[in-house]
């Protein structure tokens, strides 16, 4: 059974152009082929990224932070209460009125002492400034080093060049050492952020993130064993120029230095949307939709790359949307905040100020779309 599942999955007519087979990919005379157990390699990796991470932000972010000045502010904590801790973690986080009559009648305490212990609870369990400063700094760490050893594989390639010869000899193109290690990185990174999104500063497009992970991961990996490796890096590369730009405006956004933040925002948008909605769609993905039906009729992997590609595009179009809707709120000088993050709750109606460790709080930018403040606590 598990024989004749394994022999369809690799069925060449699903993965490969008609005629050819795996045995016309094997390793001969000289040229090396990619290979779906290259891939197994990315698991041991993804973990060595974590193990990597977690070093990285103790002992590079965290100096970083205070070199920054990131200043965390100091958090009122919810009194000990067994009746509203059972229902914070069984029930809900935020009660409805009816539940916070209930609520007051078993624990004793008024309605506004409810609806204050819930908003202590929920802000406990928001992220710390200092854990989304570690975590842009990491992600700004690889994707920098990632683009840069992206252009430096692809730079020098004629297929950078025109996007013909991309599929120049296709499927028979051998692999390169760069190209090999480039994707292995590129694909482990991929695997430790959907392996780290549970525990990672949860965003309210967390299922588009899982989406993106997702389908990214499936891109690179089919994309390797199909030998669509050239067209592959070309994209990785394409992400990679924008991604840099917007973890590095955030960790500026936590530091407070607003001037800052703000003109990396302006480059991370028009980097972004030049390179998610212009090149990738009238370039690339017309490079991947019509190129190869020029050499073979189309089979199952080409309408399942591309289908990917369109889950990707559909994604870019839903940041981009966002990213123009805070750009256009930044200009009119309009407050902007970070649309998907959950906002910490104040109590100044009630007369509570929390204690500042310093300043206003800062808004952060969101991860895959970001979003201003224009409300820091200081100039660059």
């Amino acid at each position: 059974m598990l024989q004749t599942l394994y022999d369809y999955f690799w069925w060449e007519r699903l993965w490969l152009p008609v005629n050819l087979t795996w045995a016309d990919l094997e390793d001969r005379d000289g040229r090396v082929y990619a290979k779906a157990s290259d891939l197994y390699i990315t698991l041991p990796l993804a973990l060595l990224f974590l193990i990597v991470r977690y070093y990285f932000e103790f002992y590079v972010a965290t100096p970083l932070a205070a070199l920054l000045n990131v200043k965390e502010k100091t958090r009122l904590r919810a009194p000990a209460n067994p009746t509203l801790e059972h229902f914070y973690l069984t029930s809900g986080k935020q009660p409805k009125q009816a539940e916070v009559e209930l609520l007051s009648r078993q624990s004793g305490l008024s309605g506004r002492q409810v609806e204050r212990w819930f908003r202590r609870r929920r802000n406990q369990d928001r992220p710390s400034l200092l854990k989304k400063f570690r975590e842009a700094s990491w992600r700004f760490t690889f994707y920098l080093i990632a683009f840069i050893a992206g252009m430096a594989v692809i730079v020098d390639k004629p297929w950078f060049y025109d996007m013909k010869k991309v599929w120049e000899g296709y499927p028979k193109q051998s692999t390169i050492p760069s190209q090999y290690w480039y994707y292995m990185i590129e694909l482990s990174f991929y695997w430790s952020l959907l392996f780290s999104i549970a525990s990672d500063v949860k965003r309210k497009d967390f299922k588009e993130q899982i989406i993106h992970h997702v389908a990214t991961i499936i891109l690179i990996s089919f994309s390797w064993f199909a030998n669509y490796i050239r067209a592959g890096t070309l994209i990785m590369a394409l992400h990679d120029s924008s991604d840099y730009l917007l973890e590095s405006a955030k960790m500026f956004n936590y530091a407070g230095w607003k001037n800052t933040c703000n003109n990396i925002f302006i480059i991370f948008a028009i980097v972004f949307i030049i390179t998610r909605l212009v090149i990738l769609p009238f370039w690339i993905l017309h490079c991947t939709v019509v190129y190869p039906l020029e050499l073979y009729p189309a089979f199952f992997g080409y309408y399942f790359f591309n289908s990917m590609m369109g889950v990707l595009q559909l994604l870019h179009i839903f940041w981009a949307y966002l990213i123009l809707r805070m750009a256009h709120k930044f200009i009119t000088g309009k407050l902007v905040e970070d649309e998907r993050s959950d906002r910490e709750e104040t109590e100044s109606s009630e007369g509570e100020e929390a204690v500042a460790g310093g300043g206003a709080k800062s808004r952060p930018l969101a991860n895959g779309h970001p979003i201003l403040s224009n409300n820091h606590r200081k100039n660059d």
